[in-house]
């Protein structure tokens, strides 16, 4: 009985070392695979698609180290930044922009270069923190934005990025009006409208102006500056059709003009 068992547990661990051969085997292309780069490389594409994240790198690394003159070793490249990206995790966002400026590094020319930049400034982007927090990362975000525009003005992807620089940029704006709201509640009106100011001065159009507006014109009416707040009411009732501020924006506007 004991030697039936020995029999069947080494039947067992031969099948499973077999299936370990067989899934280590088909990461490597079939022997004698004319193009055993494209091999790898769609497996890897596969493999991105299905999220699968691991094994996309493995196999992309794959060309990309043993293939230097395939024609899909650029967009190996491309893909090892996709799926650290995909990973989504402190780390990997490290390691995909790592990927993305290798890739610009050895292929500045490259017609997908401008995708490896937006790229860059994507894993910056995932990385942002909500508007009361720090906001590094979202500097870093609109900076890799503006290199995008810069180099690459005519990038099929420009509207897409354009709305991912939206985001960032009115998260940056937030954090900026948060703190000068901050300093408004304290009664600290110089530390508000520096802040406010900041605001529209970096970014005329922020959605939440309407708030900057009402808030920086009670800053300098506290301040004895009325004359400065009556044009930032009048802005605010100008170019807001709905907003919560309108209401107490008119009547303020009024006292202020009475005085």
């Amino acid at each position: 009985m004991g030697a039936g068992r020995w029999t069947v547990g080494v039947l067992c661990l031969a099948l499973a070392l077999g299936a370990a051969g067989c899934g280590a085997r088909q990461q490597r292309p079939p022997t004698g695979a004319a193009q055993p780069d494209r091999f790898l490389f769609e497996r890897g594409t596969a493999a991105l698609e299905d999220r699968d994240w691991s094994n996309a790198r493995t196999y992309f690394q794959q060309v990309v180290d043993g293939y230097p003159q395939s024609p899909v070793r650029p967009d190996a490249k491309l893909g090892m930044g996709d799926a650290y990206l995909g990973e989504n995790t402190p780390e990997s966002l490290v390691s995909a922009a790592n990927e993305f400026r290798e890739f610009l590094q050895f292929y500045p020319t490259n017609p997908r270069a401008d995708y490896a930049q937006y790229k860059i400034a994507m894993s910056h982007f995932q990385q942002m923190r909500a508007a009361d927090r720090d906001q590094t990362e979202t500097k870093a975000a609109l900076a890799e934005f503006d290199v995008f525009f810069q180099k690459f003005p005519n990038s099929p992807s420009t509207p897409e990025v354009k709305e991912k620089w939206r985001t960032a940029r009115n998260r940056m704006s937030e954090h900026t009006y948060r703190v000068g709201l901050t300093y408004y509640r304290l009664r600290w009106d110089p530390g508000a409208i520096s802040r406010f100011r900041e605001v529209l001065d970096s970014d005329p159009a922020y959605g939440g102006r309407d708030a900057v507006y009402f808030y920086l014109a009670e800053s300098l009416a506290r301040s004895d500056k009325k004359a400065e707040a009556i044009p930032y009411l009048e802005r605010l009732l100008a170019e807001f059709d709905r907003s919560e501020y309108l209401n107490d924006a008119r009547e303020r506007l009024q006292q202020l003009k009475n005085q």
